[in-house]
């Protein structure tokens, strides 16, 4: 009996440890109007605050909307909270449409783009210089790139079946350890998300304008496009930063994690610190080390835990470990209205759960490397039948095709696992939908995605024809979990929220940076 299986009957003799696992999905997507242009109107008032609301706030820019879902233990609820804020939100925002890719089109140069605004409170104003700092190191267009984040957490009766009795400290450090395990495991193996559900194998020529790249293109029309691509948005020319290429951060434990992020927020940059930290009396950054902040950390899995107030997200995790997990290497699914479906939340949950079950040796920076090697191959032709990668750094090959089909044997324990807690067969139809797509590439969402846009006559028109259908789908929506007095009223409760925090400030924003960022000295 493999410790894998042995691990899994474990946390299977307790119906709850898969019944209570936790799940939240942030989905990002740009409003923009009747002719393909990028929105160039505020926020739409119609939905509160974007510093203060629960559900609908925005990420880089003005117009790209970000919703929020709260965690829930259930796949149909998680998806009902985000098609209620779709079609509350999208009911105030007039003709304008939600953008149904991932790669932002129609957008010409940095200027295009509105940063978000959050109100005149110091913390509404970090946040926007924040962003004016992205703007300047990386380039705005980059940062509208759109993605899907879902959250993660193992049950409590999960952690008590794996692990038994222990301590409150000995329970904290497993369940960190674990989680680590999982974050390994899926660098190794997580390129199976770009291969199934990468939607991203085409963009417009105008994303890559005055920039040089090394990819062989094949043109349609205003169209650029790989044969074989899954996610573009995950390549070199999408959402990734070279600056933090050096940093190292190990992934072993949660002190050398959290030790590798101290001193990554602490190294300054001579590129950035070109750039100034002030433009006249404007803030233009909030230093000039390789990262501002932690969150401009990029990675496609990041260990979280809820920070307090005033808490760094490193200071939550040495405080009391990692508490979930955040997987950010999702493309907006075009051809679901809300930009996720529910195979692919089961696939995650099926995943996630083989990732920490399955062993998961220490990774050094050599290993990691090869990981990485093995994600650009699929990113830019995963799709590309006898596809070849490497098995750790030894030589061997398997394609991915076989690595693919070896994950899948331990999947379908789960999934039967899971289905059998349930009552039903839904896990194990997601996995056999996606096997399916191991045998047929073209089943995957890239695949069909690129057949669309050849057969459809470009990416940008495939996006405005879907963005149609799907506001539709949003109008048309009733409420299923939330109810549309509820929305009224956090929308309310936003407002006054801003104006709350705005109203206590007593320092100017100069010296709130300088307590803001008093850990650095």
């Amino acid at each position: 009996m493999t410790e894998f299986i042995n691990r899994l009957q474990k946390v299977a003799s307790n119906p709850q440890a898969f019944k209570k696992a936790g799940r939240g999905i942030e989905r990002e997507t740009l409003r923009f109007t009747l002719g393909g242009s990028l929105s160039s109107r505020p926020h739409p008032v119609g939905v509160g605050s974007a510093l203060t609301h629960k559900y609908i706030t925005t990420d880089f820019a003005e117009s790209l909307l970000e919703f929020i879902t709260p965690v829930s233990n259930d796949v149909d609820t998680v998806i009902n909270q985000l098609e209620d804020v779709h079609h509350y939100t999208v009911s105030h925002m007039g003709e304008e449409k939600l953008w149904p890719l991932s790669m932002p089109c129609f957008v010409i140069k940095d200027d295009d783009i509105t940063l978000a605004q959050y109100g005149e409170s110091n913390v509404g104003q970090l946040k926007t210089t924040y962003r004016e700092g992205l703007k300047r190191r990386y380039g705005s267009v980059m940062q509208v790139i759109s993605g899907v984040h879902f959250n993660f957490s193992f049950s409590t009766q999960f952690w008590d079946e794996l692990f038994g009795e222990q301590t409150e400290e000995d329970r904290q450090s497993s369940v960190s350890d674990a989680y680590f395990s999982l974050i390994r495991n899926y660098y190794r193996f997580g390129w199976l998300i770009p291969y199934f559900f990468g939607a991203s194998p085409a963009l417009c020529s105008s994303f890559i304008q005055g920039r040089e790249t090394s990819m062989e293109f094949e043109s349609l029309g205003n169209t650029l496009y790989l044969p074989y691509a899954t996610s573009l948005r995950l390549s070199d020319l999408g959402y990734t930063n070279d600056a933090q290429s050096d940093l190292k951060i190990s992934l072993n434990s949660v002190d050398e994690y959290v030790e590798g992020l101290n001193k990554a927020i602490r190294t300054p940059s001579a590129e950035f610190a070109k750039i100034g930290l002030k433009d006249g009396e404007k803030h233009i950054q909030l230093n000039a080390n390789v990262l501002q902040i932690e969150n401009e950390l990029y990675a496609p899995i990041r260990p979280k835990r809820v920070a307090k107030s005033g808490e760094r997200p490193s200071e939550a995790l040495e405080r009391s470990g990692v508490e979930y997990i955040e997987v950010r290497s999702l493309d907006v699914n075009p051809f679901s209205s809300v930009g996720v479906d529910k195979d692919q939340v089961r696939f995650l949950d099926l995943f996630l759960t083989w990732a920490v079950l399955t062993d998961s040796a220490p990774m050094n920076d050599g290993e990691m490397a090869c990981w990485k090697d093995n994600w650009n191959k699929i990113i830019e032709k995963g799709r590309k039948p006898g596809l070849e990668l490497q098995i750790g750094c030894q030589g061997e090959k398997l394609t991915q095709k076989a690595w693919a089909e070896r994950v899948f044997d331990d999947l379908l324990l789960i999934a039967k696992e899971m289905d059998s807690v349930n009552g039903d067969d839904e896990y194990q139809q997601t996995h056999q939908r996606l096997t399916a797509m191991i045998e047929d590439p073209e089943l995957t969402i890239s695949g069909r995605l690129l057949a669309e846009t050849k057969k459809g006559g470009g990416i940008g028109k495939i996006g405005c024809d879907l963005a149609v259908q799907h506001r539709e789908t949003h109008l048309n929506h009733q409420y299923s979990f939330y109810t549309k007095e509820e929305l009224d009223a956090e929308v309310e409760r936003s407002i006054l929220a801003q104006k709350e925090i705005e109203s206590n400030d007593k320092q100017s924003f100069s010296e709130y940076l300088e307590d803001y960022f008093s850990y650095l000295k």
